[in-house]
């Protein structure tokens, strides 16, 4: 969605809200497409002396396999964020401002990549995962098993005959 905010710079305290889906289905997170609904995104941009202030809320349901077990896991997740819109910039660096040029925002690609930033790293059933047995694969979150949990790296038996 590409914003028209010329009416939102030129007049002080104008203001432009919208309310739309943004479709990530085709995003691709490690192998996988964990965007099982479109994303809900609705804001508002408000003037004010020379700059316009965004705040928008994002709502999505997120389905990805856990880091640890490989559970597929389902979570909604509701994210704010705001930006301060700026016509100009002197310092091209300054990531505290968001340019927009010509008066036009392309609003997508900037809720798409606050989204992606702000996705956790690990994505885990829960926070007490216990994963998968290294030896035999079995998830040990539904029990323990039968496997010798205190195995020597080969490339250490050496070092353990020394102290037998």
């Amino acid at each position: 969605m590409i914003l028209d905010l010329k009416k939102v710079f030129q007049g002080d305290g104008e203001s432009c809200s919208f309310n739309y889906r943004l479709d990530m289905s085709t995003d691709d997170i490690d192998g996988y497409h964990p965007f099982v609904s479109p994303v809900t995104v609705k804001g508002t941009v408000k003037g004010q002396d020379g700059f316009a202030l965004l705040n928008a809320k994002a709502s999505f349901d997120f389905s990805m396999p856990c880091d640890r077990c490989m559970v597929q896991t389902h979570k909604k997740y509701n994210y704010d964020f705001s930006h301060t819109l700026v016509l100009s910039l002197e310092n091209e660096d300054d990531d505290k401002y968001i340019k927009v040029t010509d008066y036009k925002l392309d609003l997508d690609g900037l809720i798409r990549a606050d989204i992606l930033l702000e996705l956790p790293s690990k994505f885990l059933c829960s926070e007490n995962c216990k994963g998968l047995c290294p030896i035999c694969g079995k998830n040990l979150n539904n029990g323990t098993c039968s496997c010798e949990m205190h195995q020597i790296d080969p490339r250490l038996e050496a070092l353990k005959k020394l102290i037998d």
